[in-house]
């Protein structure tokens, strides 16, 4: 009988990550798109038809889920940055990630208002209209 190998090739895996890795503008948008759906819309709420992510989840750990959205929500500025996208729009991004961050720490009630006001959806916004402006090859056309 021949001895088979149960561990995965490395093949698959390289195929998985070769969308998201690299300083490719492809790449940056991949991941940042790949981020706003993990803070903002990882699940559908029955009823309100709205979805609600990691952002919203994490509120329900005191001050600690608030810091580790908001750095979320700050690493996508970070890749905003990288993307050579100016000081005025990485300003806006981090006030949207300043008041998001602010609005959670309303103790019981600071889930709410995060709910509504959805910063990494907003700053996701602002990033794509700077791709879709200054690198329009990497422009995807959303198909909903």
């Amino acid at each position: 009988m021949a001895n088979r190998a149960t561990r995965m090739t490395p093949e698959p895996l390289g195929k998985i990550a070769s969308g998201y890795m690299g300083r490719d503008v492809e790449a940056v948008r991949k991941r940042i798109e790949a981020m706003e759906h993990l803070l903002e819309g990882l699940f559908k709420i029955p009823g309100f038809n709205r979805k609600i992510g990691l952002d919203v989840i994490l509120d329900v750990i005191p001050v600690g889920g608030d810091v580790i959205g908001s750095l979320m929500g700050a690493w996508m500025v970070w890749e905003a940055r990288n993307l050579g996208m100016s000081k005025t729009q990485m300003a806006r991004m981090m006030g949207n990630v300043g008041v998001d961050f602010l609005l959670g720490l309303i103790p019981v009630v600071g889930a709410i208002p995060d709910f509504l006001f959805r910063s990494n959806t907003r700053n996701l916004k602002i990033i794509k209209r700077h791709l879709d402006k200054h690198h329009p090859a990497t422009a995807i056309i959303d198909q909903r």
